[in-house]
């Protein structure tokens, strides 16, 4: 049959709508998105058939079943909960660090009830949404003055906008880093109206590379944290305090953008290079800024730390109100500042720090225990605990790998890809990778309150893939 009478074939609308299993799907949904759904079935048989895919029509009642499909996905929402089986831990696709207990308390808090994100309780008037992540800061940064906005990249653009427009910023060629999303540094630089003045090689900067930039025009010298990768061999970086020198000496504001924002330092885990923040403010860095939901383990926001005379010239640009984050942010990072008075308390309720710090023991006796019960559960695929490594992630410690304990898996009768790509499709999504044709899923990344989703998710990934 041509495909010009297969698509006079097709079931009429008028004929679709009588059928008593469309009276069903009405009832149960509204008519509107109903009909919407059964048009865009419609137009998939279509363009089917006008591309050879198929070549028979399906009966009234399979285009009905194709609608309730259909339907099910338009309501549904497009953000889902997946486990996290990677080993990631700052899994950017996966949406970065997850929150404390505490802070999604303060979230609920923010959402169900009036709060007084701009007022004073004890003055009885107007405040300043800021104050409330201000002094928390200034007590775990020794920071004189911070500034909240709504993710880094906005604190980068408004710390060069405020401070460099029209002026120079000074950047070592080596820090002119990309992040996700195509974010460059230079390119931001434009944007904000800063001038960049590159200076050193992609390998090699010193001291007296800033030094011959700096003139009259000069605004910044500007240090940005290779967070994503490393340069390592035939290589020399202008240290801080040679920077710190230079701004004494000329009279010029020192600007680093460490980018993950480390509070507590991470010698204890063998990570020995990321900067940590305190330090640099007491070292005399002029201005700092990084993400809140990286390292923090906080929300996404951009944190700007500083002397207090930029800080107060930052709050006065009227970019500031375009980048301000919400009664959310506020709530969520203030509930996760304050778990840092107590460093233990902090390790044990931040989910990204518990997940870096977890022993590896604890992480082999849960991979053990989940391998026992798939094992008793399902006889379909092979199952074996193995050593592995997982990653910080995030744009953060590249080189930086943490022992870990997995489970590996293999079905008997079904290629990887496919069972990967169903783990994909379930309601719960379960996210692993896949190494030497086994599915790998580490278990310093899934939750302990995801296992029995987890394993609900291996049996019907194994059976009817739903």
């Amino acid at each position: 049959m041509s495909y010009t009478n297969l698509l006079r074939a097709i079931p009429k609308v008028d004929t679709i709508l009588k059928h008593s299993a469309w009276k069903k799907i009405i009832t149960q949904y509204s008519e509107g998105i109903a009909k919407d759904a059964l048009r865009m079935v419609l137009d998939e048989l279509r363009s089917a058939i006008q591309q050879g895919v198929t070549q028979s029509i399906p009966s009234v009642s399979s285009i009905i079943d194709a609608t309730a499909t259909k339907i099910s996905t338009l309501i549904s929402p497009g953000i889902k909960r997946v486990i996290n089986g990677t080993g990631v831990i700052i899994h950017t696709n996966l949406g970065r660090s997850l929150l404390a207990q505490s802070a999604v308390d303060a979230l609920n808090n923010a959402a169900h009830h009036y709060i007084n994100l701009e007022y004073d309780l004890t003055k009885g008037e107007r405040g300043d949404r800021y104050e409330h992540c201000t002094s928390i800061l200034k007590r775990l940064t020794h920071a004189e003055a911070s500034l909240v906005v709504n993710n880094n990249a906005a604190a980068v653009y408004l710390v060069l906008n405020t401070l460099a427009e029209g002026k120079e910023v000074i950047i070592s060629r080596g820090e002119l880093i990309e992040i996700g999303g195509s974010f460059r540094i230079p390119d931001v630089m434009k944007k904000s109206g800063a001038l960049l003045r590159e200076v050193g090689t992609t390998n090699r900067t010193y001291k007296e590379d800033y030094e011959r930039a700096i003139w009259d025009n000069t605004a910044l010298l500007m240090k940005a944290h290779t967070s994503n990768y490393r340069i390592q061999g035939f290589f020399h970086e202008t240290s801080i305090d040679d920077l710190i020198d230079l701004g004494k000496t000329y009279n010029k504001p020192i600007y680093f953008d460490t980018g993950s924002g480390l509070l507590i330092p991470l010698s204890e885990v063998g990570i020995h290079h990321e900067p940590y923040t305190v330090e640099l403010i007491d070292r005399g860095i002029d201005i700092i800024t990084f993400s809140g939901d990286k390292l923090l383990g906080a929300p996404q926001a951009g944190i700007i730390l500083g002397k207090a005379s930029y800080i107060h010239a930052m709050k006065r640009n009227p970019l500031t109100r375009a980048l301000r984050p919400d009664k959310f942010t506020l709530s969520a990072l203030e509930a996760t500042l304050l778990l840092y008075l107590d460093k233990d308390k902090a390790i044990r309720e931040i989910p990204t720090l518990r997940m870096v710090y977890e022993d590896i023991h604890v992480l082999q006796r849960r991979a053990r225990r989940m391998a026992k019960k798939i094992i008793a559960k399902l006889k379909q695929i092979v199952v074996t605990v193995v050593s592995i490594d997982s990653e910080v992630g995030g744009g953060t410690l590249p080189d930086v790998k943490i022992p870990s304990y997995g489970i590996a898996l293999k079905p008997h009768a079904m290629a990887v890809e496919s069972f990967e790509q169903r783990l994909r499709s379930l309601p719960v999504p379960i996210i692993g990778r896949i190494e030497r044709d086994t599915l790998i899923l580490d278990m310093r990344t899934i939750l302990i309150e995801d296992e029995t989703a987890l394993l609900m998710g291996l049996e019907a990934a194994l059976t009817d893939g739903t």
